[in-house]
């Protein structure tokens, strides 16, 4: 499993995953533990293979290319290239898992006599399913990403399948007329589905931002194993559906105060320093 942080820390405190290949996992400045995830992989319930963000950056793009590896040479020096999450049993009988973590070899390409840099192979990832939110899509799958978008397209294109949420589906003639705001082609994605407020709790640019409120309520609920069962219970087994989550989320008050400024990206109503 690859995922943002709030999302991957309800799939580890719901006990839906037990192996996970990551980076970097948090939720930023409102929450930045993966509070169940840093529980489980403690007390050894999960086992975890971390690379560098670059690294993973590149299994990604790797996926996307079509090519086994991309040769970085990202954590030389370090023991990212030594700490395994993934003992050999597992390997040989995980066809998804890359049988070694990476591979260092010398430069092929060096001159004869000199000494040849060390690279690190890192292994492609092609996820089985890739499910990304975007601000716009149209219903043939172009999709429009704002803001920062990181290794996103990347990963919708070393996928096997693709689903796209978005906070609106828009009329197809609106990337005819502007191509360049395309960031997804329609022909990597096999399902688009409008949800607005998609991304909620966490922030979507341009659209609303981070709830800090509810994602506390969150992290004193992940703190403790019972609470955490309570919010799977309340808010994701018995909610019929996004809008349910959020109209439990907001405990009555109004999004509204979430919604981005036009001219920042992100509301002005959030404190950001403590």
């Amino acid at each position: 499993v690859h995922s943002n942080g709030q999302a991957l820390d309800e799939l580890v405190g719901a006990g839906c995953v037990n192996r996970v290949e990551a980076a970097y996992c948090g939720n930023g400045r409102f929450a930045p533990t993966c509070i169940c995830f840093k529980r489980k992989w403690g007390n050894g319930e999960i086992l975890v293979e971390d690379y560098t963000n670059y690294q993973m950056a590149l299994r990604f793009l790797a996926g996307s290319m079509g090519v086994p590896f991309l040769p970085p040479r990202s954590s030389l020096g370090s023991d990212v290239l030594y700490e395994q999450g993934f003992d050999e049993a597992i390997r040989a009988g995980d066809p998804v898992i890359p049988s070694q973590k990476v591979a260092v070899m010398d430069d092929p390409f060096a001159e004869p006599g000199t000494k040849a840099d060390r690279l690190v192979l890192v292994p492609a990832v092609n996820p089985d399913v890739t499910v990304i939110h975007a601000q716009k899509a149209d219903v043939h799958g172009y999709t429009a990403m704002e803001g920062l978008t990181f290794s996103d397209a990347e990963q919708v294109k070393a996928a096997r399948k693709v689903i796209v949420t978005c906070e609106e589906i828009v009329d197809s003639q609106i990337f005819k007329d502007r191509p360049e705001a395309v960031n997804i082609p329609g022909f990597c994605v096999d399902a688009v589905v409008e949800v607005p407020f998609g991304a909620y709790p966490t922030a979507c640019y341009r659209y609303y931002d981070y709830d800090p409120a509810f994602l506390d309520r969150y992290k004193g609920m992940a703190a403790d194993p019972d609470a955490f069962c309570g919010y799977v219970e309340e808010y994701i087994k018995n909610t019929r559906d996004h809008d349910g989550f959020m109209e439990k989320a907001l405990a009555g008050k109004s999004a509204t105060a979430l919604l981005a400024d036009p001219g920042k990206g992100y509301s002005v109503n959030i404190r950001r320093k403590p």
